[in-house]
């Protein structure tokens, strides 16, 4: 137990361990990453609330992944920015654990909303005829609503078993964010438990998602083989190529940061994945459906030649 100590109130976050050059450097790149995350994932928004030709499914659950896209920037990047600038600027107790608690919510919907839109790609290829009438709007509001509920529920689970750890001694978070793991090691308790809840909850959340990603795209490949025409076929993987370059990198990051090997310092290892993670995936996200998608790249040069006109 903490005894004879005073229980922290605020925490520091390390950051990155640069000399002061390298750190306005970062500022600058962090910052144009963090305006272009914000601007990229606005405008699919934009697009796709103004253009009646995007009221689909598709597009519909694209709006949430970008709203998500969006929240974990703005949950994480403005405090590491004023890190960069201030490295003894310290983040509150309170603010820590918000952020904690933020970063698995959007961590957690972004995985399902991935899985449920794999699962519109698989009815859209595989049964095209029943398509209107399986993925009517009743169902994929009712997708939406439970990938958030499902979200906030399981976040839940990892704050409920953080809070009552005591916190003293050390307030030095070696990490750009308020990153459970990180925020564990500063906890004078045992923290067994939280670590393999983490764990369990990284395998159930990663690693199944994922696997319903794989089956349902093993469907949709042995759909696509089945097309006669080469015209066909490339038109129906079109419409799948950007979903699956976003859920290679959102996997791809997130299963190494938390399930893969561990090699060299792990810590560090996780700082940077994380990074790439929360900040450079939102970024790449709008490019990768601008343009991989021919629908999005149309309603753009609409909205742009109308501005021009006007």
């Amino acid at each position: 137990m903490c005894q004879n100590q005073t229980f922290i109130t605020e925490f520091i976050l390390l950051g990155f361990p640069v000399g002061p050059r390298l750190q306005l450097l970062l500022f600058g790149l962090f910052t144009l990453s963090y305006a272009l995350t914000l601007l990229g994932n606005g405008a699919i928004l934009g697009l796709i609330c103004l253009n009646p030709r995007l009221h689909t499914p598709m597009y519909f659950f694209l709006s949430h992944l970008a709203i998500v896209d969006m929240s974990y920037a703005c949950n994480t990047v403005p405090q590491m920015l004023v890190s960069l600038l201030s490295p003894t600027m310290s983040i509150s107790f309170a603010g820590c654990i918000t952020q904690t608690f933020l970063f698995l919510v959007f961590a957690h919907t972004e995985c399902l909303l991935l899985v449920v839109m794999s699962y519109d790609r698989y009815v859209a290829i595989c049964h095209p005829l029943r398509y209107s009438a399986i993925m009517s709007w009743r169902l994929c509001v009712s997708l939406a609503v439970i990938s958030w509920i499902l979200g906030v529920l399981l976040a839940l689970v990892h704050l409920i078993l953080l809070l009552p750890l005591p916190f003293c001694g050390s307030q030095k978070v070696n990490h750009f964010f308020c990153e459970i793991i990180s925020v564990l090691k500063l906890a004078y308790a045992d923290t067994h438990v939280n670590e393999i809840v983490v764990l369990a909850g990284a395998v159930s959340v990663l690693v199944g998602p994922f696997s319903s990603i794989v089956i349902s795209y093993i469907h949709i490949l042995c759909a696509i083989l089945r097309i006669q025409s080469g015209e066909g076929r490339q038109k129906a993987f079109s419409t799948c190529s950007s979903h699956l370059c976003v859920v290679g990198l959102f996997y791809g990051t997130a299963i190494i940061t938390y399930v893969g090997p561990r090699y060299g310092n792990p810590g560090e290892q996780k700082k940077y994945l994380l990074l790439f993670h929360s900040l450079f995936n939102p970024m790449l996200n709008p490019l990768i459906y601008t343009l991989r998608n021919k629908e999005v790249k149309a309603a753009l040069k609409r909205v742009l030649g109308k501005g021009g006109n006007s």
